[in-house]
């Protein structure tokens, strides 16, 4: 009975590896994975970056692994108590080697995503469902190792499946729908984005249930995917982000047309030149629409480079047109409204 129990000095070995290989994980860690993070940094191979990232945190635990497996050598156990904690030690193993490689996939995804963009522009979803694969593989290669049939627990999982698929009706639609969002390429993550409803901001990530807009209030924006894939949607970065914006614009009767549009476009163009984010291809251009109440009414059409752009453009373009019109003696007129009064006979 007493027979498997070591004795303190049997078990001195064992100890001192485990101890070293954990020191060595810890070495590893913190002072050769380092180095080489500080190496492949300055290359431009952003594969080796990837591999780095998905070591850190688990070299340490992977060697301390390696040890006890190591130090169960030196010592007297029973068979079936070693065979146990090898199994045990294995699906640990295994485990964390699931853990590197669902980095690793979750990495190169994002690479790729970036570098072609499209369908598979990096956002949580798609990262989300490759982790998860990932781990369902190491845990069926685990299942297989204890003996455990695989067959089975995807028979149970299928029947299962159907009543959680009916359970979560709501939640799978949403899962699909930000697929079918991303798949047509048409919503990614930092497009400027306006929906019928009203809302509107930059897309900051695409989620298995929700896509998170940021408002220009720096306000978060949670909508449901199924709601997002049926909603009407203006998109401010398709075809591209150039964008044409407008202001009217109204000024007196006793105008000189030509010099109002002739000052205005000049004004414009010098705005859009100083705040730096004009288009050099499009010129700015004064349309009259109509003779108002109290104004022959004009708008003012320029391009900016972006959606937020027009905001610094109609800010400074107002106080410099203001000033320009006072010089040039062009006059805004206030609305004016002719009342007459008849006396009762």
């Amino acid at each position: 009975m007493y027979a498997d129990i070591p004795t303190i000095e049997k078990m001195l070995l064992p100890a001192i590896i485990i101890v070293v290989g954990f020191l060595v994980g810890v070495i590893f860690e913190k002072i050769i994975l380092r180095k080489i993070k500080k190496l492949s940094s300055k290359t431009k191979w952003e594969s080796d970056e990837i591999f780095i990232n998905a070591l850190r945190g688990t070299t340490t635990v992977l060697f301390l692994v390696a040890s006890i497996y190591l130090a169960l050598e030196s010592t007297e156990l029973s068979v079936h108590l070693l065979n146990f904690i090898h199994k045990v030690l294995l699906v640990l193993v295994i485990l964390f080697v699931t853990v590197v490689l669902s980095k690793i996939s979750v990495g190169f995804v994002n690479v790729y995503s970036k570098r072609v963009g499209g369908a598979l522009t990096s956002t949580s979803i798609f990262t989300n469902i490759t982790r998860i694969l990932v781990f369902i593989i190491g845990i069926l290669i685990i299942f297989q190792y204890l003996g455990i049939s695989t067959v089975h627990i995807l028979t149970v999982l299928g029947i299962g499946g159907l009543a959680v698929a009916l359970a979560l009706q709501d939640t799978f639609s949403n899962l699909f729908a930000g697929i079918q969002v991303i798949a047509s390429g048409q919503l990614k993550p930092g497009h400027y984005l306006r929906l019928s409803s009203g809302e509107e901001g930059h897309v900051a990530d695409i989620t298995w249930r929700y896509t998170t807009i940021i408002s220009l209030q720096n306000n978060t924006i949670i909508v449901p995917n199924s709601k997002l894939a049926s909603a009407i949607v203006t998109d401010f970065n398709i075809p591209d982000e150039i964008l044409l914006t407008s202001i009217e614009v109204g000024v007196s009767y006793d105008s000189d047309l030509e010099k109002v549009e002739k000052v205005t476009t000049d004004v414009a163009g010098e705005v859009l030149k100083e705040t730096g984010v004009g288009v050099p291809e499009f010129e700015p251009s004064v349309t009259y629409k109509k003779f108002g109440d109290s104004s022959i009414n004009f708008d003012v059409d320029f391009h900016v480079k972006k959606f937020v752009d027009q905001y610094t453009v109609k800010h400074e373009f107002i106080k410099r047109l203001h000033r320009r019109y006072r010089e040039e003696g062009i006059d805004i007129p206030f609305p004016v409204r002719t009342v007459y009064m008849k006396e009762k006979v």
